[in-house]
């Protein structure tokens, strides 16, 4: 019965991303960089790991979506349907709201209720990580790619007056 609901899961995904990048990111470019290309950075570089993602999964780089991928490995979330929905509930957390986002986790958590748990835990998760959904990852492809991470899950310290 789980597979059912993820094929209309995927199903749903395939017919809305192409509208979400048209209509939600119609000022955004794709990147200048290939899956081969981010192969080339250096071995500890976020791009080199990027590029070993894509490898790794047999993924192809969605234009416009690039990000997205991003936020799979400094979340640490995995690539299984269940796994992205908790992906939109640890962005929600994180700060991103969207009408796109808001969809998949209303679908998400409706078609895969049991994974509940696991998607408020995420969306914890991303309350306690520095903003970072809207940030351009393009421009940050060669920094050391475990610093980055670790900054990013270091929640800012309430500054007091």
């Amino acid at each position: 019965m789980k597979k059912l609901r993820v094929r209309f899961l995927l199903f749903v995904y395939d017919k809305t991303q192409k509208l979400y990048r048209k209509y939600f990111k119609k000022k955004k470019r794709e990147w200048q960089f290939n899956e081969k290309q981010l192969l080339e950075f250096k071995e500890d570089s976020l791009g080199r790991r990027l590029g070993e993602f894509y490898s790794r999964h047999g993924f192809t780089m969605i234009p416009k979506m690039e990000n997205h991928d991003v936020h799979h490995l400094i979340t640490g979330c995995g690539t299984n349907f269940e796994d992205e929905i908790a992906m939109q509930y640890l962005l929600l957390g994180n700060g991103k709201m969207n009408a796109h986002l808001l969809a998949a986790i209303f679908l998400g958590t409706i078609i895969l209720p049991e994974y509940f748990k696991m998607y408020i835990n995420a969306y914890k998760k991303g309350q306690n990580m520095r903003p970072f959904y809207h940030w351009d990852f393009e421009n940050l492809l060669w920094q050391n790619f475990d610093h980055l991470k670790d900054f990013i899950q270091q929640k800012q310290p309430p500054v007091y007056y």
